[in-house]
């Protein structure tokens, strides 16, 4: 058979030089010549660099066999007629239902066109091309075979576009998830391997950011490979402090054989900069990855510092309403910040999530603001309340319930069910409602034992500070009668920070 099937045409050397990279080609016949003619007429045959590399299979048993060890197979030549007359058919079939591969391109070849007519094959098996045996000429071959393998490229090319694109819309719902600018940059770090769908080990990266009038190496590192979350510039290679310089004095994105840096400003002033270098060469996919993923990363940061800034701006207006409800009754403005603190930190200790606990920390200076409703002859009165006033100065849980309930924002929902709760007690004898255990909600009993050893250890009009022995016993005393067991065990055990807080910020 070999005699006609690649006659007139001038037979090519073959080489046993190997290329690092290849395409996986599967040959499916019984007859061995077919085997080795098609090997030796393709033995120089490359596309895009990349040599071929033969599979052998004498049935479509065999071919089996190979398909499920070998993922990767860019071509199939299968014979229609071997161990019967439509096991090319069967094994077809088989490629395309049962191990759903729609990427290799498939093509029947047949020395015997009458047992499976062209037209009905075409029709109705999923193949790529029906040659007869007698017109493959060599030329014929590498074309069909260049045909092919543009054809499989192009597909493994819109499925990487899918799988890269899906990955970053992936890191990006993550981004929106970061609190702070160091889960931002964490997350940077762990997504851009992903998105170019390669390990942490192949590839560099950093982030930076700055301002488009600065200085060029005023630039902020967000997150470098190897190096943590902000690290500082001196961790940074030398070469590539000096593309940041580069791109911000360009204000253009820049790109090298192995080497990408995306420079994204935004309308506000501000630049991003990420830098992504591969042990490779970086494919033009690659970059159109990357530039999507970087953009996205700037956007993400743009939103990020936007949110940082609403909530310093929220932090910072319960810090001035709680600190002039203090000024109000003479007492000092470091009580609500260590009180935030202190509670922010029982949260944490508690296993509430950081999220939780941030909450708590710019909800609990609100605790006292109920007390502006109260008379200044009974809120800075120096001695003992009588029982009316006391009545009266009790009210002041239930008012700052009612400045807040009405309120859409989330800490200012939390500071109303925190203003409500403080003077619960775990034993049921606190007020407005006399609540019990569990049915005070966690920041109630949280910012109430914050509020306690704070207050009992600084001055008031109506008492002198307390020294810090008599506080903890005070404490110890009122375990599972005002405040919960587990918060005072927690709070006992890590004492030396509650301390380190309140020497902070002193009066």
């Amino acid at each position: 058979m070999s005699g006609f099937l690649f006659s007139d045409e001038v037979q090519e050397s073959p080489t046993n030089k190997m290329a690092d990279t290849y395409w996986d080609i599967l040959v499916v016949d019984d007859e061995e010549d077919i085997h080795q003619v098609t090997k030796l007429v393709l033995s120089g045959f490359k596309f895009e660099n990349k040599a071929l590399r033969f599979h052998h299979a004498y049935s479509a048993q065999e071919a089996k066999v190979i398909l499920a060890a070998e993922q990767n197979i860019s071509v199939g030549l299968i014979d229609v007629v071997m161990e019967s007359n439509h096991a090319g058919l069967d094994l077809v079939r088989y490629i395309r239902n049962e191990l759903a591969n729609f990427d290799i391109r498939l093509v029947l070849r047949t020395g015997q066109p009458g047992e499976a007519p062209e037209e009905s094959v075409i029709r109705d098996y999923d193949i790529n091309d029906y040659k007869n045996k007698t017109e493959l000429t060599a030329v014929k071959l590498k074309t069909l075979l260049y045909s092919a393998l543009r054809a499989h490229r192009d597909i493994q090319t819109i499925e990487k576009h899918k799988m890269g694109l899906e990955r970053i819309i992936d890191a990006s719902s993550n981004f929106l998830k970061c609190s702070n600018i160091q889960d931002f940059a964490s997350t940077i770090l762990s997504h851009v391997s992903a998105v170019m769908g390669l390990s942490d080990s192949e590839i560099y990266c950093a982030a930076a950011v700055n301002h488009q009038a600065n200085e060029p190496t005023k630039f902020k590192l967000l997150a470098a490979s190897g190096a943590g979350v902000e690290p500082s510039h001196v961790t940074l290679p030398e070469n590539v402090q000096n593309l940041f310089i580069e791109t911000h004095n360009k204000k253009a994105s820049l790109k090298t054989r192995n080497e990408y840096i995306g420079y994204f400003p935004s309308r506000e002033g501000s630049e991003t900069m990420l830098y992504v270098s591969k042990d490779s060469d970086l494919q033009s996919m690659d970059f159109q990855l990357l530039e999507f993923f970087a953009n996205n990363i700037a956007l993400a940061y743009d939103n990020l510092k936007l949110r940082e800034t609403v909530k310093d701006s929220q932090k910072e207006l319960s810090y001035i309403l709680g600190e002039a409800v203090e000024k109000r009754s003479k007492e000092t403005g470091s009580h609500v910040k260590r009180v935030a603190h202190y509670s922010m930190l029982l949260a944490q200790l508690y296993g509430l999530s950081n999220y939780q606990a941030e909450i708590i920390k710019l909800a609990s200076p609100l605790h006292d603001i109920g007390k502006i409703s109260i008379p200044d002859q009974i809120l800075n009165k120096p001695g003992k309340l009588t029982d009316e006033e006391w009545i009266i100065m009790q009210t002041h849980a239930q008012q700052g319930f009612e400045i807040l309930k009405n309120s859409t924002n989330e800490i200012l929902q939390c500071g109303a069910l925190i203003a409500h709760q403080h003077h619960e007690k775990w034993d049921g004898s606190g007020y407005p409602n006399g609540l019990k255990a569990e049915q005070i909600d966690i920041v109630g009993r949280i910012t109430a034992l914050a509020d306690v050893f704070d207050a009992l250890g600084s001055e008031r009009c109506y008492k002198p500070a307390w020294p810090l022995d008599k506080v903890i016993e005070l404490v110890n005393k009122e375990k599972g009668k005002q405040f919960e067991p587990k918060l005072v065990d927690l709070f006992l055990k890590n004492l030396e920070q509650f301390i380190e807080i309140r020497d902070r910020y002193p009066d």
